[in-house]
């Protein structure tokens, strides 16, 4: 009796660990995950970068609800976590700067052809330059930094699963 009990308790043991371990999410699945919603956002603006007023509010919602994507992720993974908040951030200032250079751009299409309105379009310009600028240069170069150290660590997972 005692003999029928043991094998029957250690294989069900041995069923529930691993449907335990197979249910829990791995370091590179997670990396998978947030790697492709970047990426999904880095597409959106290569791809309507330089477009219409109309385009450049879409896009500014569309990298909001990357931002939101990426919000969802859940990530377990303490270091993956660090990264997500940052992209969070940088998403969130990329969306911020085309929406506001997006109204300039419509305040320069309204612009009648007069004094004032010359002077409208070149505070529009101005602003638009402004905030694509410092767009560029600081969540471009971060996010492209991020980007890269998101790879090495994601790699580096890997390469410990093999």
């Amino acid at each position: 009796m005692l003999f029928s009990r043991y094998s029957v308790i250690a294989p069900v043991s041995l069923s529930i660990a691993l449907l335990i371990t197979s249910c829990s999410e791995t370091k590179i699945s997670q990396c998978q995950r947030l790697v492709t919603v970047v990426n999904q956002g880095t597409a959106l603006i290569d791809i309507k970068k330089g477009q219409q007023v109309s385009t450049s509010l879409q896009l500014s919602k569309d990298l909001k609800n990357v931002t939101k994507s990426i919000q969802e992720l859940n990530l377990k993974d303490p270091k993956l976590q660090e990264f997500e908040t940052k992209f969070i951030k940088i998403f969130d200032h990329l969306s911020e700067a085309i929406a506001k250079a997006s109204q300039a751009l419509g305040e320069a299409k309204k612009a009648e052809a007069s004094s004032d309105g010359r002077a409208k379009i070149e505070k529009a310009r101005k602003e638009i330059d402004s905030a694509l600028t410092t767009a560029a240069k600081t969540a471009g170069k971060e996010s492209d930094t991020l980007g890269v150290q998101l790879n090495k660590y994601c790699s580096q997972a890997e390469s410990i699963k093999n």
